[in-house]
């Protein structure tokens, strides 16, 4: 029964703990730092109470807390740097869980059927780099895309594969490890939009960087 009542009681100071504002959005979310603590507040927890009763549930919940924030505290600091860096800059920033993805249209970064970098964009980059050596831990994924227009083995997969190297070759002359980083093309098998319509196909033309979760 005490351990029922430990769990229970954790559970209530994690639910009441984990709702904040998104400072984007205005709108209420689970903060993520506080998810992750609650998950491991839980785990720790209910491993506790199996091993030392009350006072191994409230043990184990604190350990299991501290590891769980710690783990999204960090994505949440990289993501608010991110976003602080890249505002304005037409850059989109998605989160799943720890992951994060930075998606860059080929209209502000490469002209038509171009693989240099606009040098518009060279400080966009440049922003991107700075918060990617402040935030160490992340192994960083650059992934290239086309449209379906051309032939997709002779066009799009060498054009695709070309600016995911150029964005990686500017991110390591800013000081990036070139160990982190793996860059690839895709050409257009991982369209986000129709390649029936030019606004479609504007979508699809784009790079992606994926910040994943920091190696333990």
């Amino acid at each position: 029964m005490l351990k029922k009542i430990a769990v229970l009681a954790i559970t209530s100071v994690i639910v009441a703990g984990c709702q904040s504002t998104n400072p984007y959005t205005g709108e209420q979310q689970a903060a993520k730092s506080a998810k992750y603590g609650g998950i491991g507040v839980l785990a720790g927890a209910v491993i506790g109470a199996a091993a030392n009763g009350k006072d191994g549930a409230l043990a184990g919940a604190a350990l299991g807390g501290l590891a769980g924030a710690g783990y999204g505290a960090y994505t949440d600091k990289q993501e608010a740097a991110l976003r602080a860096e890249l505002q304005g800059t037409g850059v989109q920033i998605a989160r799943y869980g720890d992951d994060l993805k930075l998606i860059m249209p080929g209209s502000i970064t490469f002209d038509s059927n171009e693989s240099s970098i606009k040098t518009s964009f060279y400080s966009v980059l440049s922003s991107v780099a700075r918060v990617m050596k402040n935030y160490e831990k992340n192994p960083v994924v650059i992934i290239g895309h086309t449209d379906s227009t051309g032939n997709e083995l002779k066009t799009n997969m060498p054009l695709s594969q070309a600016r995911a190297q150029s964005v990686a070759t500017y991110l390591i002359q800013q000081g990036v490890p070139a160990s982190r980083i793996t860059p690839y093309g895709v050409g257009s098998s991982q369209s986000i939009a129709t390649n029936k319509t030019p606004e479609g196909r504007a979508q699809n033309r784009r790079v992606e960087i994926d910040l994943k979760p920091p190696m333990q």
